[in-house]
């Protein structure tokens, strides 16, 4: 049975991302046997019970957003400040985060509105691209820059096709891939240069990936995986710059979307949670580039889907809030993957709860959680800072 909820659904309205966890929990739904849920309207639907054994972490109170962003972008630059990008009710609003005083402060406005579905992406000439998303009921072919030295946004070269819940990648040679997205765009993948501010089309895909993951690794290829059309594809694919081709990889043991990619210090890929056929996901899986197999690793303690995972210093893996259970509840449950141990241990909690949130790792080793959406509140403000006890 197919679904079609994705690419129908604008984000202009912050309100709008809890259409689309109700939405993706219409994909379940089209998998599983029809069931009644409906989302608790009080705090005892932010899930908050942690295991008896805890990672030794904490949460810290930082400055606020100046609006609320729900399913908004977050990238770190070079300065060391958080710029955070789209899911206000405009659709064009930005905000800069400076580590070293806590506070928020607005930027320059994109040119378009994008709602929730772009992508941003540093380039390493201290820039930011923004690709594609939606406005209204069609997703974008066009693309900005964000220049942090003017605070400014403005127009670089429109992708081949439109295309929104795609991946965007910078690769090693300083240009940015841009694959997948919804069914409008196909198997489709292009590139950009930023010397030229032009996108050039690349090898194809080989099945439509929307809410996919790609990871570059250590070799220079990129991994997709996962992602949904009216099935969740197991196979993944590999991307190799010096010759422009996607190759077929191992399959992941469970077919997910909505899930996270973490590339690890060992240089393997972690792939956690997600939205499955049969539900939101505990199961995570490794895949080793060496060997191109995908293997099962532990789980974690809870379901996550639309969470964050971000790799620390100490080389864990904090992965972060989300939708659980039914699909209908966001959890504020934090938890640490150990790669040398391969297990998951419950850390400290964070409140609201929340999903389509942003988690970026800072020069200073802290992790700083954004905005992101709240069944009972709506899109938010609050951010927080995660640390790892000394």
């Amino acid at each position: 049975m197919k679904t079609e909820c994705t690419s129908r659904i604008s984000f202009l309205n912050p309100r709008g991302l809890t259409r689309f966890a109700l939405c993706t929990a219409g994909l379940v739904m089209a998998f599983a046997p029809m069931r009644s849920a409906v989302a608790r309207d009080s705090a005892d639907g932010e899930l908050s019970q942690l295991a008896p054994t805890q990672v030794p972490g904490r949460w810290i109170v930082t400055g606020d957003l100046n609006v609320p962003h729900g399913g908004q972008t977050a990238t770190l630059l070079q300065n060391g400040k958080v710029l955070v990008a789209g899911g206000d009710s405009t659709g064009v609003g930005a905000e800069l985060y400076d580590p070293a005083t806590g506070m928020w402060t607005p930027t320059g406005s994109m040119v378009t509105a994008r709602g929730s579905w772009k992508t941003t992406t540093l380039l390493q000439n201290g820039k930011v691209l923004v690709a594609g998303g939606q406005n209204g009921p069609l997703p974008l072919a066009s693309a900005e820059l964000y220049d942090p030295a003017t605070g400014l946004w403005t127009p670089t070269g429109s992708m081949r096709v439109a295309r929104n819940t795609h991946t965007a990648t910078l690769l090693l040679n300083g240009q940015v891939l841009v694959a997948g997205g919804d069914a409008i765009s196909g198997t489709s993948t292009e590139l950009y240069n930023p010397a030229t501010g032009k996108w050039t089309t690349t090898g194809s895909i080989s099945v439509v990936r929307s809410f996919a993951t790609t990871t570059l690794l250590v070799n220079g290829q990129v991994l997709i995986a996962g992602g949904f059309n009216s099935v969740l594809p197991l196979i993944t694919e590999l991307y190799d710059p010096a010759t422009g081709v996607w190759t077929i990889t191992g399959s992941l043991t469970a077919g997910r979307s909505g899930h996270t990619a973490t590339l690890l210090s060992d240089g393997r890929v972690l792939v956690a949670g997600g939205l499955g056929a049969s539900g939101n996901l505990a199961s995570a899986e490794l895949y080793d580039p060496a060997t191109g197999v995908w293997t099962t690793t532990s789980s974690m303690t809870t379901s996550h889907s639309q969470h964050t995972a971000t790799l620390l210093p100490s080389k864990q893996v904090l992965v972060a809030g989300g939708i659980s259970n039914d699909g209908h509840h966001q959890t504020d449950k934090a938890e640490v993957y150990d790669p040398t141990t391969e297990s998951w241990t419950a850390t400290a909690s964070f409140k609201p709860g929340r999903f389509a949130h942003t988690a970026t790792l800072l020069f200073n080793g802290q992790v700083l959680v954004a905005g992101g959406a709240n069944f009972r509140l709506g899109a938010l403000t609050r951010a927080q800072l995660y640390k790892l006890a000394p």
